[in-house]
């Protein structure tokens, strides 16, 4: 694509991160300003057995459209004719897929808020339309760009990794089944660390905390812990051969949106992602299974 301000169209605008998202791309004055792309246009959805979708839609189109003066129109096919780029926001992965499906043709970038979906065979099948459509795809969560957690991914002083302890809150919700809704930030962070070789889950599951254990490739080990106490916090324990350190994620000077926006509108650009597809579908493979395993307390090969 040109070096043209890309025009950037939202599907979706039941979730916090539609009003987020759009006033650091399109306030210039914004103290963590995105340049390279503007959100021009919006189609609202919503899902009607989802509170926290359809519960949401409204206040967020309204912001949009006051505020920033964003077209809301009643198609997905029309955000799609009518941008340069999509991103793909609403709030339940559920229907991710479905809304893929009507965008995918248009061979346009898409990126897919996190979760991609909430199971590997939709994750499959978006892959599968992107390749037929030549639609690039990028997905994930915020987290994975926290600057002090990227920052301590690329000190490579110690040695290798050879494992990694992350944790934050894993609040629950009916219609997005265990970690595919608030885990999923936590399982991006263990996979940046680790990468896309995991064979096997298990998860320990109590009433406030739950612990999920991961075996890698080559004898790595990888722990998810979330919980429901009150501790909001995420952050990560990273191991290396000659010492381990912790990260606070929260400690990073630039917000995750903004490290974030600045990869999406990068691979806008040049349609390529940073996030290999295999490494993102097996992150929806090791969320599939450890639901498993928290239903049956039983350790799942992946």
């Amino acid at each position: 694509m040109s070096e043209q301000l890309l025009k950037i169209g939202m599907i979706g605008l039941d979730t916090s991160h539609v009003v987020a998202f759009t006033e650091l791309l399109n306030s210039a004055d914004h103290e963590h300003h995105v340049s390279g792309g503007k959100v021009i246009v919006a189609y609202p959805g919503g899902s009607a057995d989802f509170e926290l979708s359809y519960g949401r839609v409204e206040q967020f189109t309204t912001a949009l459209k006051e505020k920033h003066n964003i077209t809301i129109v009643d198609t997905i096919e029309e955000v799609a004719t009518m941008s340069d780029a999509l991103l793909l926001e609403s709030v339940d992965g559920r229907v991710h897929l479905e809304q893929f499906q009507q965008i995918a043709s248009y061979g346009k970038p898409v990126f897919i808020d996190k979760p991609l979906t909430t199971s590997y065979a939709d994750a499959e099948a978006i892959y599968q339309l992107a390749k037929q459509h030549n639609a690039p795809v990028m997905s994930c969560s915020s987290l994975r760009y926290a600057g002090t957690f990227q920052e301590a991914l690329a000190d490579e002083q110690k040695g290798a990794i050879y494992g990694a302890d992350c944790y934050g809150p894993l609040a629950l919700q009916p219609t997005q089944p265990g970690l595919f809704w608030y885990g999923v930030h936590t399982a991006e962070m263990l996979f940046a660390a680790l990468g896309a070789g995991c064979e096997e889950v298990r998860a320990v599951v109590e009433e406030d905390h739950e612990v999920y254990v991961g075996k890698w490739s080559g004898g790595r080990l990888g722990t998810l812990r979330g919980n429901r106490s009150g501790n909001g916090q995420f952050g990560a324990v990273v191991h290396r051969q000659a010492g381990s350190q912790l990260i606070d994620v929260q400690a990073s000077k630039i917000p995750f949106y903004a490290l974030m926006l600045q990869q999406i509108i990068s691979f806008f650009k040049s349609g390529q992602s940073a996030i290999p597809a295999e490494e993102t579908l097996a992150i929806i493979r090791f969320i599939e299974a450890a639901n498993k395993s928290r239903q049956t307390g039983l350790s799942v090969k992946l």
